[in-house]
């Protein structure tokens, strides 16, 4: 995602629809009005089994007690399942003959935050809500009951397929921290964690500082949040700061990088000579001494390419923090490095993606085996240059391309000539951080003085190779599924993008891909929340009940844009038609 930066968040027409009450799970047959990517709506509605919604949002999902002013959540009814017609047509009784070929759950921005790091730009956030976010004291309980409640459902409800692996699609740390780093591989894979640095008696950040900018949850001030209806918590951080453990999960997963584990708040270079010396310093850093450093500041955390000069002076700040080496920043390679620490090995792989080799290489992206038959590409859509957005290498896209052509017996070239070969085809699902639409930064990396590809020239190659069926990504922090939609119907492919879990409404999705043995396939996206009851008693200290209201704070957020966050029904719970490109 945007570090702290602002985006303009893509609106989506909700589907046009015409929906059945089925046994079980809600269905709708539909396919929303993308442009010119809109397709006819399916014909002939079949029932879904919701034998396996326990869990899941087929099931429930929260909802608000009162649409006006800040309020509590509680259980609403499941989400429909849009079905998903603009890349093929659905066939009747598919679901008879249908059979699961892998399970995939996708967690992308758990953004684990080091609230009280002083290299944040707080201050910044009436120009940018990510700046400062009231719930993000408690972002290890939330990511801990998300894992709690991936291992609870276990099975991918249309597959029936135990989970064959979890990705992390990038912003797993907010600012670039060795501390939240830590924390986050500690949530994945198991572990105790203690979520403070600094003072170990007292909250240096923000939020004890007195500014009525910020929610001041401990205090009665009146501050802009308790305006807006949020509650006083008396005792708060020394809820947050207790001591609490992750279960780890219980199924392998893997580790892609996005701009929050490559640069300085997701923006900056992490080699950066201005800042990277203030992690693990006694001043909070309150802004630049010179106009020109600031606006500079200003523009890069509204998502523009905004250089900090290296001549920018730091002021003389009187925020006085405690010290803290654990949050020096870390480099790329170190980012692989603590994924190959056998202390996190968890439920495995050894290094979840990244390996020696890669490392000493400095390449951070990497193929695996989903399932037979299906094998996953791990991109790493970061620039070192910095900045929000992303793009390819040429290296990496050359890459990519032998990757998918080792396991297509057909293909196209640029010239869009059909090749053929004998080689044991597979399905492709591409992850990255970025999507196609904010692949656009393609300044030359310094590490690399390489071309850099862009989303749109990425979707082109992709579509040369039929055996790609899905792209999945983050990012947005939105729920959004797009059509990539080719002349040659068995060219098209899906984009999938997921919602954030640090911002409402906290998501994550399964990924059911399953053979129609009709010509067709269907992947079943189907999202899930944290274990996390929907309310609990403010002055409770269990991790979930934190968690619970990491959620609330999320939800009523002064900065917060639910809807758009949460996308329309056809970018939630979906079947996904296409050909079956190996039929």
């Amino acid at each position: 995602m945007s570090p702290i930066g602002r985006r303009s968040l893509l609106g989506a027409a909700v589907a046009g629809a015409a929906t059945t009450a089925l046994a079980g799970a809600a269905r709708t047959e539909a396919s929303p009005p993308r442009g010119d990517l809109a397709a006819g709506i399916a014909a002939d509605p079949e029932e879904h089994s919701a034998a396996r919604s326990a869990g899941t949002t087929l099931a429930q999902a929260a909802r608000p007690v009162s649409t006006r002013g800040y309020t509590r959540l509680t259980a609403g009814p499941g989400y429909p399942v849009v079905v998903r017609t603009d890349l093929s047509p659905a066939k009747r009784r598919r679901s008879v003959t249908r059979t699961g070929r892998a399970s995939i759950v996708q967690v992308t921005d758990l953004h684990v935050i080091d609230a009280q790091s002083p290299v944040r730009f707080e201050w910044l956030h009436q120009i940018t809500g990510s700046a400062f976010r009231p719930q993000e004291a408690l972002g290890t309980q939330g990511a801990a009951q998300l894992v709690r409640r991936i291992n609870d459902v276990g099975i991918g409800p249309f597959s029936n397929r135990a989970f064959d692996c979890v990705v992390t699609t990038g912003d797993s740390s907010d600012n670039h921290e060795k501390i939240e780093l830590d924390w986050f591989l500690a949530t994945l894979s198991g572990g105790r964690i203690t979520a403070n640095t600094g003072a170990r008696d007292s909250w240096e950040g923000v939020q004890s500082a007195g500014s009525t900018l910020y929610y001041l949850p401990e205090t009665g001030a009146p501050d802009i949040y308790k305006k807006a209806g949020f509650p006083t918590l008396p005792g708060f951080f020394d809820r947050a700061t207790r001591p609490h453990s992750s279960d780890g999960l219980a199924t392998k997963w893997y580790s892609v990088f996005g701009n929050h584990d490559d640069a300085i708040g997701g923006m900056m270079p992490s080699d950066s000579p201005v800042l990277a010396d203030l992690y693990t310093g006694r001043f909070k850093f309150t802004g630049f001494a010179d106009a020109g450093g600031n606006t500079a500041l200003r523009r890069a955390v509204d998502g523009a390419h905004a250089a900090i000069s290296g001549t920018s002076k730091l002021p003389k700040s009187r925020w006085e923090v405690t010290a803290d080496e654990r949050r020096a920043p870390f480099t790329p390679r170190e980012f692989m490095g603590a994924h190959l620490d056998r202390s996190v090995d968890g439920p495995g792989p050894h290094g979840h993606g990244f390996t020696l080799d890669a490392l000493a290489q400095g390449i951070g992206y990497y193929s695996f085996a989903i399932a037979p038959g299906v094998t996953g590409i791990a991109m790493d859509s970061t620039n070192r240059t910095g900045f929000v957005e992303g793009s390819i290498g040429e290296a990496q896209f050359r890459w990519i391309q032998r990757t998918l052509r080792a396991g297509s017996s057909r293909y196209y070239d640029a010239r869009g000539a059909v090749l053929r070969q004998d080689v044991t085809d597979q399905l492709f699902v591409l992850f990255s951080h970025h999507t196609s639409d904010s692949m656009n930064n393609l300044a030359p990396a310094p590490d690399l003085l390489e071309k850099r590809h862009g989303g749109s020239e990425l979707v082109n190659m992709l579509q040369r190779y039929p055996n790609v069926v899905a792209w999945v990504n983050g990012h947005l922090h939105k729920n959004r599924i797009l059509p990539h939609r080719h002349a040659d119907p068995a060219r098209s492919f899906w984009e999938i993008n997921s919602a954030s879990h640090v911002d409402y409404p906290q998501h994550a999705r399964i990924i059911d891909i399953c053979d129609n043995t009709d010509g067709t396939l269907s992947l079943f996206t189907t999202l899930i929340e944290s274990a996390a009851p929907y309310q609990a008693a403010y002055d409770d200290g269990s991790p979930s009940a934190l968690a619970s209201l990491y959620r609330e704070l999320a939800y009523n957020d002064i900065h917060q844009h639910v809807t758009k966050r949460m996308g329309t029904p056809a970018d939630r719970n979906t079947e996904l038609l296409l050909r079956n490109p190996l039929a």
